[in-house]
């Protein structure tokens, strides 16, 4: 069987209920402006390696196919795009504005090409919306149809800068972070082949020296990009010394920018559960880039978080005793202490970050 037909060679073609369609009719066009946007959402996705972003654009591509489907065939109740997925879209747009510079730039840099391919996917999503309105002058449309297309412009809107923001500072995003994250190492994402077997230890070394190279000209300048085992020991030090004078009992841990631990101290008389606590409070710390007081603050109910600790198997905690340490603007590592209160537990860890640039 062919792939052409050539029914429509003179400029025609079908839809459900509906035969010898002009495709300039609107309708057409609105189903081939869909079609786009997805093609680009699909580029997007190629770009990306992390499994929360590529499931919510695999439904917003699902919501667009019945966006289509229901232009083509009014008549179907099961084309018709339900209100939760508008909610999600708007959680997800809160969420990711909550982590970008304040305030958000209207326009993008140009640094990151992952950042303007999405760009160019919200630009689309907009015409794509302008179609939508055009058809519902003439036939109808779902009202909940247009909500989502200008939510999704949104999300996409947000989500570029979200991304710029955080190539701009040199952050690699995982799964880890939050929640809704990508992978922002795409500038020369074209340039480079995939590693092959006999390769593979080539780029590890390569790899290797320029790790080695940019943390020479980062000492060099005066800047720690991540936390040491040796750094961390002394900061757990100048921890326990300022602990036994405030009379608490605590366990001291502190992870990288990763959420990986790189040193846990227990106080003697410390709590037993505070281990795992305070190991949770340093992870999410980093994962979320602000204080766990902070984080506790905006996941009540009704707040951009709410629900937040339930994600991530338990490994985000919403009680305070949890910072990211700063060397500079720039994220190193973070800081968990539990064994207090959580206002306790804070202020203790407020003051490691107070003496880490003695320590560095």
């Amino acid at each position: 069987m062919s792939i052409y037909t050539k029914r429509g060679d003179r400029g025609i073609t079908d839809m459900a209920h509906a035969g010898n369609i002009s495709k300039s009719d609107d309708r057409i066009r609105l189903m081939g402006e869909a079609d786009e946007l997805n093609s680009h959402i699909d580029l997007v996705k190629s770009m990306l390696h992390q499994s929360e972003i590529l499931q919510l654009l695999e439904r917003i591509q699902k919501n667009l196919d019945l966006i289509a489907a229901g232009v083509s065939n009014p008549y179907d109740r099961d084309c018709k795009v339900s209100e939760k997925e508008t909610a999600v879209l708007e959680a997800e747009t809160d969420k990711l504005e909550a982590l970008c510079e304040k305030p958000v730039p209207e326009k993008l840099t140009g640094k990151s090409r992952l950042a303007a391919e999405i760009d160019i996917a919200r630009t689309v999503a907009r015409r794509t919306e302008r179609c939508l309105a055009q058809v519902s002058v003439k036939f109808g449309a779902d009202t909940e149809s247009k909500r989502f297309l200008n939510r999704l412009s949104d999300y996409l809107y947000i989500l570029a800068r979200y991304i710029e923001y955080y190539s701009d500072l040199s952050v690699e995003l995982s799964d880890d972070h939050g929640g809704a994250l990508a992978k922002t190492s795409d500038n020369n994402a074209d340039a480079l082949p995939e590693p092959s077997d006999s390769n593979t230890d080539v780029l590890k070394k390569t790899a290797d020296i320029n790790e080695a190279v940019i943390q020479e000209v980062l000492k060099r300048m005066g800047i720690q990009s991540r936390i040491t085992l040796d750094t961390a020991k002394k900061l757990i030090e100048r921890l326990e010394q300022e602990a036994v004078r405030r009379g608490q009992r605590a366990v001291i841990a502190v992870c990288n920018p990763e959420g990986n631990p790189v040193a846990v101290h227990v106080m003697d008389g410390a709590f037993l559960v505070s281990f795992d606590v305070a190991m949770k409070k340093a992870y999410t710390a980093v994962a979320v880039k602000m204080s766990t007081m902070e984080l506790s603050k905006i996941a009540q109910p009704g707040g951009t978080f709410y629900g937040v600790d339930k994600l991530d198997g338990g490994k985000i905690v919403i009680f305070g005793g949890g910072i990211p340490l700063k060397s500079g603007n720039t994220i190193i590592g973070g800081l968990g202490i539990s064994g207090g209160t959580g206002e306790e537990d804070h202020s203790l860890a407020e003051y490691g970050q107070s003496v880490l640039n003695e320590i560095l």
